[in-house]
């Protein structure tokens, strides 16, 4: 039971970081795509806006590929709830702040293509979110050193 539990751990890490990271990215494109209508020259900034939520995915990837290469089929049996609510953290994490960034990016996008600049601070505000999920991919390779 440990051993499956470690690995749904595993896989809502890796699953729900890409989810979040899917569904910021279409919102923040929807965006861009109604926002290059208005004023195309933009467009570069617009791109950037809509790839930022990718990050989380990265995220939920890296703490995937950590915890996988950190430990072998045997301590999952010892580490699978450990694992799980890493992972279900991680995951749920990511997502949040992927489909949160998503939404302040898209905002951005409306403002930029309405002829304001907001570029920049559209960055910085984006990056609130983005910070819980570099957290909360930090603690799960912190939990990973307390139990060695």
């Amino acid at each position: 039971m440990n051993e499956i539990l470690g690995y749904l751990g595993l896989g809502l890490m890796l699953g729900l970081a890409g989810i979040g990271s899917s569904i910021g990215t279409t919102i923040a494109g929807n965006a861009a795509e109604g926002a290059l209508k208005i004023n195309p020259e933009k467009s570069g900034n617009y791109m950037v806006l809509t790839a930022l939520p990718a990050t989380q995915g990265i995220y939920g990837f890296v703490g995937f590929l950590w915890w996988l290469l950190q430990y072998t089929m045997a301590d999952y049996a010892t580490f699978g709830p450990v694992l799980f609510g890493v992972g279900a953290s991680v995951g749920v994490g990511c997502m949040i702040s992927a489909i949160r960034q998503g939404q302040i990016c898209a905002n951005g996008i409306v403002g930029i293509s309405q002829g304001h600049n907001v570029f920049t601070n559209t960055l910085i505000y984006a990056a609130f979110p983005e910070f819980y999920a570099i957290l909360g991919l930090v603690g799960s390779i912190m939990v990973t050193i307390l139990l060695q």
